[in-house]
């Protein structure tokens, strides 16, 4: 009698199992490239954007801030010596001083008027979607012709603020954009009255706070007062604190106005720092002294951004914060 050697089942399954195994590991591989490769195609247009106008131009500027360059001649590398200038340049300074007084009176009264329109629009009554536009408008009106509406308005002959002072409080109204006692409180009322986007945010946030945290706080006998200090400003305090880094930004960047309507006089009184970057870069063709203006108001910028991120802590409040 022979004895025929037969491989069972299980054996001959084990030798095809890793051959599976490894084809499909290849195969959710190739899958998994084709699926990176997919993202970055569709990553690609802000990615070429991010350093074509973003990367490239801030290293560019680096290298150009070392340099001596008027955009007709090569530039020519000169080390530090602009930064060392710009510490002799009075107008430096001064523009970097009207730019810090123009943000500390303009940012805090934003904020303040921009989260009262956003409460006062956050009630239920008849056209509050109309009077919500009205709000929101100027934040949406382009800088030129805001500019030339202002420039009017505060026009110490025939304006319509002065010619309002008169007929109203008897009072003889200044020339606003001459005058240099109140020339640069002419743009922190501009300022003021473009809050709509500010506005816009707050009303956002205020309409995302519940509805029964009010109800509790009712309940254990808390007034409107009290309601708007331990309910509504901590469960918004993320959004004011948001709108205070743009509104710092923005007005720290503050160019367009102050071109167009008084080109930084009377007596530089209104002469902000991007006003006389522009100067020194386009107009004296001093590029590199420019970009070294330009990495000096970034470090600037960051300085009072990390200031005001340390303070947060202590009256800025997240959801998680407040459920503890």
């Amino acid at each position: 009698m022979s004895i025929q050697a037969t491989s069972s089942p299980t054996t001959a399954q084990e030798g095809r199992y890793p051959a599976r195994s490894a084809e499909s590991l290849r195969k959710r591989r190739r899958r998994d490239m084709i699926r990176n490769l997919e993202g970055w195609l569709f990553a690609s247009p802000w990615i070429i954007g991010l350093v074509t106008f973003f990367l490239g131009p801030m290293l560019a500027s680096i290298y150009l801030s070392l340099t001596s360059y008027n955009i007709v001649q090569s530039a020519r590398f000169i080390g530090l010596r602009n930064y060392t200038d710009m510490l002799k340049d009075p107008l430096i300074w001064q523009s970097l001083k009207i730019t810090t007084i123009y943000a500390i009176a303009s940012v805090p009264l934003s904020l303040f008027l921009g989260l009262l329109l956003a409460i006062l629009l956050n009630q239920k009554v008849r056209g509050i979607a109309f009077w919500r536009t009205i709000y929101y408008l100027p934040a949406i009106i382009s800088g030129v012709a805001v500019a030339l509406l202002w420039e009017w308005l505060f026009n110490g002959r025939y304006g319509l603020v002065n010619y309002m002072l008169d007929r109203v409080f008897g009072i003889e109204g200044p020339n606003w954009l001459a005058d240099p006692r109140t020339a640069i409180w002419s743009f922190v009322i501009i300022a003021i009255w473009q809050v709509g986007a500010s506005m816009l945010i707050n009303l956002a946030a205020l309409q995302g706070v519940p509805t029964s945290l009010y109800e509790a706080a009712e309940i254990d006998g808390a007034n409107s007062w009290r309601k708007f200090l331990n309910v509504t400003v901590p469960l918004i305090s993320p959004v004011i604190f948001f709108n205070l880094i743009m509104g710092i930004i923005s007005a720290l960047k503050s160019f367009d106005l102050f071109f167009i309507m008084t080109e930084g006089g009377p007596n530089n009184t209104t002469l902000t720092y991007m006003l006389y970057l522009y100067r020194l870069s386009f107009e004296s063709l001093r590029m590199g002294y420019g970009s070294a203006m330009a990495w000096l108001l970034f470090v600037y910028l960051i300085v009072l951004t990390a200031i005001v991120f340390k303070s947060s802590s202590k009256w800025v409040y997240y959801e998680s914060t407040v459920k503890k």
